[in-house]
């Protein structure tokens, strides 16, 4: 009787204990996190500009993007877009690539690790594919 009577306030203290460990913010993360430039210190990403200096420009880029390009020699020419022009970008993981091709043009291969790649298409056609060291699963419904 001893032993059930202890382990329910052994119970009961460890209910006690660990609702306070796991007390917290519920929502620790910010709004936006404009870049600084000009902060000499250097973290995951650019220190954040304080809130109150933040303006309309730190979110918007006039990248001319309606005037032709001149493309390389395999016939496509990148614009990228990222925090460095558009400082509100700062922390998100975003980047943005206008590709503009020439008639047969290519785009060189190359990778992205850890990211993600969305197309799309305003005039003509464009013939994608990728490449993976991911070995496809062998057919286990072969027999069935």
């Amino acid at each position: 009787m001893a032993s059930s009577s202890s382990f329910l306030l052994l119970a009961v203290l460890l209910a006690l204990v660990s609702w306070q460990a796991t007390a917290s913010d519920p929502s620790p993360l910010q709004d936006f996190c404009v870049a600084d430039m000009n902060s000499p210190v250097r973290v995951n990403g650019f220190v954040c500009k304080n809130p109150m200096e933040v303006n309309a420009d730190d979110f918007f880029k006039a990248a001319a993007l309606d005037k032709p390009r001149v493309t390389n020699k395999v016939g496509s020419n990148v614009t990228l877009i990222n925090v460095m022009q558009i400082a509100g970008l700062n922390t998100l993981g975003i980047s943005i690539a206008r590709i503009n091709y020439a008639p047969l043009g290519q785009n060189p291969p190359h990778t992205h690790p850890r990211a993600t790649e969305i197309l799309t298409v305003l005039e003509g056609t464009l013939y994608v594919g990728f490449v993976t060291s991911n070995q496809p699963a062998p057919n286990r419904n072969k027999f069935l």
